[in-house]
C-alpha cells in the first residue's frame, strides 16, 4: 500500500487539533494483543502464547512472569536472548566479556539500534565501566539495573507502528511492570530467599526480593510495594591483547636490520588479566492506583535501582610496543601471514620487557523514574491516556586508585602465536617480582561520573468505531526533553606514590588461574592489594575540587553534553474484516539538538578554559531534524490454522550520545583513542517484514518469516590523527582516534520457529535467525561488517512439568560478529553459546523451591583481530541460583 505523507501530515495535524496520541493500551488489551509465554505453567502458557498470537496485528515475542523472581534466568536480557532475532551481549564498552547480559539488539544489528521502554516510556541509564560513562555511550539500557523481579511481561515489538514511541531503527523492548488493580486478591505478599554460587569466584552471597500488594474490596485503590537486594561476586581470568597488534612502519628502527619486517603485524601488549568485582544492587518500586470514578484511573509509580561495582583489573604485560619497533629478534623467526607469529628477543641492559596495571575503581551505577498517569474513558468511543514522567539515570567511578609500573629490565621476551582461536604462548625473563620494579606511573584519579536524564509529557487518545472495516483511530503526542552529559570536574594531584606502595602488602593470583583458556603465558603472579593500593594512592595525593582553572583539575577533554529536544505526534488506523485486520499510520518527529564539548589548543592565548590537563575552547553544534515516519500492518487468516503477516514502515535512531559530543581521548601506552562527530545524522530505515504461521496442532507452531532492513545514515567508524593531552608525558601528543562517520548499510535475513508439545508432560522448541548485514563502510581490515551482526543465531529447548515438578534445559549460540575498534583496528568476538538448565518444584500453592544453573557448559568468550591475530580470551565460570520462594 502506498502511503501520501503529505496528506497523512495533514491528517495528524487535524488529529492533533481535537488530542493527543496512544503509546500503549491498558493491561486488560494488552493481554490480547500480545504473543504471551507465561514462565509458570509450560503447558498453560503455551497454549495461551500461541492464541494470542494469531490475535495479534503487528510482530511482537513477549516474556511473561507471574510470580516476583519467576523469570527463566536473573537477568532480563537472558530470557529475552531465547526470542527469536534476538542477541545479547555482555558489555557496552570495551570492558571485555561477562557471564551476564548487559545489552540487547534485534536482528543482526547493534544494541544502540534496539530501543528499550519501561511502561512504554524512558529510562535513563547508566553504567559502572568508566569508559561507557563518557568515551562510549550509547543509547541502549544496562539490563544489569533491571532486575527479574521488577517485570510482569517484557514485550519484543519486531514491527513499528505509529502509536509506539520512535528511537528504536530495529525494534523496541518494552517492560512492563504490575500494577496494583491487576491483582485478584486483596492482599497479595511474595517473597524469593536465595543465594548464588559463583563458581570461579568462590563465593555464595545472597538474592533478595519481595512483593507486597493490596486492593480495595471495590477495586478503586491499590498499592503496591516491591523492593530488592541482591549481591554477586566475578571473577574473570584472561588474556587480553589491549589496542590489538600494531604495523611495523619503514621509519621504525628495525626496519633497518630487518627490512622483511616492514608492514608485519606485531602485539603491542599481551596481557595475564585478573579481574574481580562485588556487585551490589538494591531497590524498589511503589505504584498507586485510585479509581475515584468508574471512567477514570489514576496513577503514580517510582522505581529506583542503585548498583555498586567496585572493581579490581589488573594486567601483567609483555611491553611489545617498547621493544618490537626498535629491537630486532633473534634468528629463526617466524612471520606467517603478515603477522610476526613466533619471536624471540634477547634482553638489552636498560630495556624494559614488562609493564604491569594494577587498576582499582570505586564505580556505581542508579537508574530512578517516577510518573503519573490520568486513564480516562471521555465516552464509550473515546478512551484518553495522560503521562508525565521524569527519569535520571547515573553512572560514576569516585575514585581510580592506579599503579602502572615496568618491570623485566634487560631480560628479553618471546611469544608464539597460534591464530585467533587460541590464547598466545609469552614470556618475559628478568625481574618480575616488586623488587624488580623500574619506574612507577600513576594517572586517572579523577572523578568521572555520567548523568542521563528525561522529562516527558505524552497524551494518547483513541477512538472507537462500530461501522465498515474502520474499528479505532489512535491519535496523540508527546513532548521530552532529554540530555545526556558526561563530566570529571575534580581530581587528585599524584605526589611521591611509591615510595609508600612499594612496601604495601601484596597477595598472589588465584591458584588456577586462567585453566579455563589454556595457553602458556605468566600465572603465578602478584598484585598490590585494593588497601594497600588506595592508601598509598590516598595518602600521597592532593584532592583538587572546586578549581576550574589551570592549577584544578578539571578535565574539559573529558566532559561533554547532548541536549535533545522532541515533538512526536501520530495518527493510526486501526482495521478488521472477514478473516483480516491491521492498521496504517504515521507518525511525526521533530528534535532539535545542543550539542557541547571542548577543542584543546596548543596556544594558551586561544584557550577559553585550562587546567591541569591542558587548555580547551569551546565548541558547540546545533541541529534540527525532522521526519515523518509511515507503518503498516496487516494480518490475513488464510485458514483456520495458517495466517500470514506483513508490514512496512520507516524507523528512525538517533547516533549514540558520544558519537556525537564525546571530546577526544586516547591510551598513553599504545596511542590510540576515540572522538565523536557532533555532524552526524540520524540512522532512518526502511523495513519490510512478513511471516507466515502455522499451527499444526494444539500448542504447536511452525513459523517462517523475512525481513529486510535499509539503513541509511548508518554510523560507522574511520580513523584519524588527533593531538591529545598525554597524563604521562604533561603534553600535547599524536593519538590515532576512531571518529564516528555516515555509512549506508542493510541487513536481510530469515526467522524459524518451531513448538511443540510431547505427550502430556514434555515439549521442545527451537528457533533460528539468519541475518546477512553490510555496510557501505570499509573497515581497516578490508570488511564491510555491519555492527553486531551474527549471521547465525539459534536456541533450541526442553522441558518437563507435572504438577509438582517442572525442568527446562536451553542452549543459546550466536556466531561471530563485529564488536567495533580496539584501537584503530576492528575487532569482533568469536562463536558464543551458553548452556542453561533450571528445576523447580512446587510443595503447594504457598511454598515452592528453584535451581537454576546458568552457562553450566562454562564457555569461552574469544575476541579477535583477524583469523590469525587474537584479542582477548576470557573465563568467567558458572553461577547456579538456588531460590525459595513463598506466597501469600
Amino acid at each position: 500500500m502506498k502511503y501520501c505523507k503529505s496528506a497523512l501530515s495533514a491528517a495528524i495535524l487535524a488529529s492533533l487539533a481535537v488530542a493527543a496520541g496512544a503509546q500503549a493500551q491498558d493491561a486488560g488489551e494488552r493481554a490480547t494483543e500480545l504473543d504471551t509465554v507465561v514462565v509458570t505453567g509450560i503447558r498453560g502458557s503455551m497454549e495461551r502464547s500461541l492464541d494470542t498470537k494469531r490475535e495479534a496485528d503487528a510482530r511482537l515475542e513477549v516474556v511473561t512472569a507471574e510470580d516476583v523472581g519467576k523469570l527463566p534466568a536473573h537477568n532480563v536480557a537472558d530470557t529475552l536472548q531465547r526470542l527469536p532475532g534476538v542477541n545479547i551481549s555482555s558489555s557496552s564498552a570495551d570492558e571485555g566479556g561477562f557471564d551476564e547480559a548487559d545489552r540487547v539488539s534485534l536482528r543482526g544489528t547493534s544494541p544502540s539500534l534496539t530501543q528499550t521502554l519501561i511502561n512504554g516510556h524512558s529510562v535513563g541509564s547508566a553504567d559502572w565501566f568508566v569508559l561507557s560513562q563518557g568515551n562510549n555511550v550509547g543509547r541502549s539500557v544496562s539490563y544489569t539495573l533491571l532486575p527479574s523481579e521488577l517485570v510482569s511481561s517484557v514485550e519484543v515489538h519486531k514491527s513499528s507502528q505509529a502509536k509506539l514511541p520512535d528511537g528504536g531503527t530495529t525494534g523496541s523492548v518494552n517492560i512492563v511492570t504490575r500494577k496494583p488493580l491487576q491483582f485478584a486478591d486483596a492482599i497479595t505478599a511474595e517473597a524469593s530467599l536465595g543465594v548464588v554460587n559463583s563458581e570461579q569466584a568462590d563465593s555464595t552471597d545472597p538474592q533478595l526480593s519481595a512483593l507486597f500488594n493490596y486492593r480495595n474490596e471495590q477495586g478503586t485503590f491499590g498499592i503496591l510495594v516491591q523492593a530488592f537486594s541482591q549481591k554477586r561476586e566475578l571473577r574473570r581470568e584472561a588474556q587480553e591483547i589491549p589496542g590489538g597488534f600494531f604495523q611495523i612502519g619503514e621509519d621504525d628502527p628495525v626496519a633497518a636490520t630487518n627490512p622483511d619486517l616492514v608492514g608485519v603485524w606485531a602485539p603491542g601488549l599481551l596481557g595475564s588479566t585478573l579481574f574481580e568485582q562485588t556487585r551490589e544492587r538494591k531497590g524498589g518500586l511503589v505504584d498507586v492506583q485510585f479509581k475515584p470514578a468508574d471512567n477514570l484511573t489514576l496513577g503514580v509509580s517510582a522505581f529506583s535501582s542503585d548498583m555498586d561495582a567496585d572493581n579490581y583489573n589488573r594486567n601483567f604485560m609483555l611491553w611489545g610496543g617498547n621493544f618490537a619497533r626498535a629491537q630486532a629478534p633473534e634468528p629463526g623467526y617466524v612471520v606467517r601471514d603478515g603477522v610476526l607469529a613466533q619471536a624471540s628477543y634477547t634482553g638489552e641492559p636498560g630495556r624494559d620487557y614488562a609493564v604491569y596495571d594494577m587498576i582499582y575503581r570505586e564505580a556505581s551505577a542508579k537508574t530512578r523514574y517516577a510518573t503519573f498517569d490520568v486513564d480516562w474513558d471521555i465516552s464509550p468511543d473515546l478512551r484518553s491516556r495522560f503521562q508525565a514522567g521524569t527519569t535520571k539515570g547515573e553512572g560514576t567511578t569516585n575514585r581510580q586508585y592506579i599503579a602502572e609500573v615496568t618491570l623485566a629490565r634487560g631480560g628479553g621476551a618471546s611469544w608464539n602465536t597460534h591464530g585467533a582461536s587460541a590464547p598466545v604462548d609469552w614470556s618475559v625473563g628478568g625481574d618480575t617480582s616488586p623488587a624488580g620494579v623500574t619506574s612507577f606511573g600513576t594517572w586517572g584519579n579523577q572523578l568521572v561520573s555520567a548523568i542521563d536524564e528525561e522529562d516527558w509529557f505524552s497524551a494518547d487518545f483513541t477512538r472507537y468505531f462500530d461501522v465498515g472495516a474502520l474499528s479505532s483511530l489512535d491519535f496523540g503526542l508527546r513532548y521530552a526533553d532529554h540530555e545526556r552529559e558526561a563530566r570529571s570536574p575534580e581530581g587528585a594531584t599524584p605526589g611521591d606514590i611509591w615510595s609508600d606502595l612499594q612496601d604495601g602488602a601484596t597477595a598472589p593470583y588465584p591458584s588456577g588461574f586462567a585453566d579455563g583458556i589454556g595457553g602458556s603465558f605468566p600465572r603465578n603472579l602478584w598484585y598490590f592489594t585494593p588497601g594497600a593500593l588506595r592508601d598509598a594512592v590516598v595518602g600521597n595525593s592532593t584532592w583538587l575540587s572546586g578549581d576550574d582553572g589551570p592549577t584544578g583539575r578539571h578535565n574539559y577533554g573529558g566532559e561533554w553534553k547532548v541536549a535533545e529536544e522532541s515533538l512526536a505526534a501520530y495518527v493510526q488506523a486501526n482495521f478488521r474484516g472477514d478473516n483480516w485486520s491491521g492498521n496504517v499510520g504515521l507518525r511525526y518527529v521533530d528534535i532539535d539538538q545542543d550539542i557541547h564539548s571542548y577543542q584543546a589548543v596548543s596556544n594558551p592565548a586561544n584557550a577559553e578554559v585550562s587546567s591541569l590537563f591542558g587548555q580547551w575552547i569551546r565548541v558547540r553544534t546545533s541541529n534540527s531534524h525532522s521526519r515523518v515516519l509511515p507503518s503498516a500492518n496487516l494480518k490475513f487468516n488464510l485458514a483456520p490454522d495458517l495466517v500470514f503477516r506483513f508490514a512496512a514502515s520507516q524507523t528512525q535512531t538517533l547516533p549514540d550520545y558520544s558519537a556525537l559530543g564525546a571530546a577526544s581521548w586516547g591510551s598513553d601506552l599504545n596511542k590510540t583513542g576515540g572522538g565523536g562527530n557532533p555532524n552526524l545524522k540520524p540512522v532512518v530505515s526502511t523495513n519490510f517484514d512478513a511471516n507466515l504461521e502455522w499451527y499444526f496442532m494444539p500448542r504447536g507452531l511452525l513459523s517462517v518469516g523475512a525481513y529486510a532492513m535499509d539503513l541509511k545514515d548508518y554510523v560507522a567508524f574511520g580513523t584519524e590523527t588527533r593531538q591529545l593531552f598525554s597524563e604521562l608525558t604533561n603534553q600535547l601528543e599524536d593519538y590515532l582516534v576512531s571518529v564516528p562517520v555516515n555509512s549506508d548499510g542493510k541487513v536481510h535475513g530469515v526467522e524459524l520457529a518451531y513448538e511443540q508439545p510431547i505427550g502430556e508432560n514434555f515439549g521442545v522448541s527451537a528457533n533460528y535467525t539468519f541475518a546477512d548485514g553490510s555496510t557501505a563502510h570499509t573497515w581497516a581490515d578490508g570488511s564491510n561488517n555491519l555492527l553486531g551482526t551474527s549471521r547465525h543465531t539459534y536456541n533450541v529447548g526442553a522441558w518437563f512439568e507435572n504438577e509438582a515438578f517442572g525442568a527446562r534445559l536451553s542452549y543459546t549460540r550466536r556466531s561471530e560478529f563485529l564488536i567495533g575498534l580496539s584501537g584503530a583496528n576492528p575487532y569482533y568476538q568469536d562463536d558464543f553459546g551458553t548452556l542453561s538448565a533450571a528445576l523447580s518444584y512446587k510443595l503447594n500453592d504457598q511454598l515452592s523451591f528453584s535451581l537454576d544453573a546458568l552457562n553450566l557448559n562454562d564457555p569461552e568468550i574469544t575476541y579477535y583481530q583477524s583469523s590469525t591475530i587474537p584479542t582477548a580470551f576470557y573465563s568467567n565460570g558458572r553461577q547456579y541460583y538456588f531460590n525459595v520462594r513463598l506466597k501469600y
